[in-house]
């Protein structure tokens, strides 16, 4: 087994996107069989700015342009999560014990119908908009402390 305590967290960015009305988006990963939900993130590539990370992920995994989006805030540090042991090893070819987030709150300026999960790589199955105080229950526990850290860093934003 890997000793999560010697490897270094993956750089990452997360998006949380509201609806016109306050809702948080919100998808359930396809790799999983888990009625856990998500919302939008994944690694910074090499010398990537993490604005310009957070607006590729959400593309790539929603089908949702930049031109769609208006960034409300950055959350002003980076948050962590662990991964369970049993994952330490399997995930990310055993290079990151988890991630270090940069989160960015962002106002959705589309329509539901501009969403397409079936991007070039889909990464889930279905999606939805969910009230935010619901999040840390939706996600999978070792994410939980992670959604409620991003709920408190744009407490004063949401709605």
């Amino acid at each position: 087994m890997t000793d999560k305590q010697n490897l270094p967290y993956r750089p990452a960015v997360g998006v949380m996107l509201l609806s016109a009305d306050g809702k948080v988006f919100v998808a359930q990963r396809l790799d999983s069989t888990l009625e856990a939900w998500q919302m939008p993130q994944g690694g910074l590539d090499e010398g990537e700015e993490p604005e310009a990370g957070a607006l590729r992920e959400l593309e790539e995994e929603t089908g949702i342009t930049a031109a769609q989006v208006q960034i409300i805030a950055r959350c002003p540090g980076e948050l962590t999560y662990d991964l369970p042991d049993d994952l330490v090893g399997k995930m990310w070819k055993g290079k990151w014990r988890g991630q270090r987030q940069i989160w960015f709150l962002c106002r959705f300026m589309g329509r539901d119908e501009d969403i397409d999960i079936e991007t070039a790589e889909p990464e889930f199955r279905t999606w939805k908009w969910a009230d935010p105080a619901e999040l840390p229950a939706m996600i999978v526990p070792f994410k939980k402390k992670l959604y409620e850290d991003v709920l408190e860093a744009f407490a004063g934003q949401l709605g």
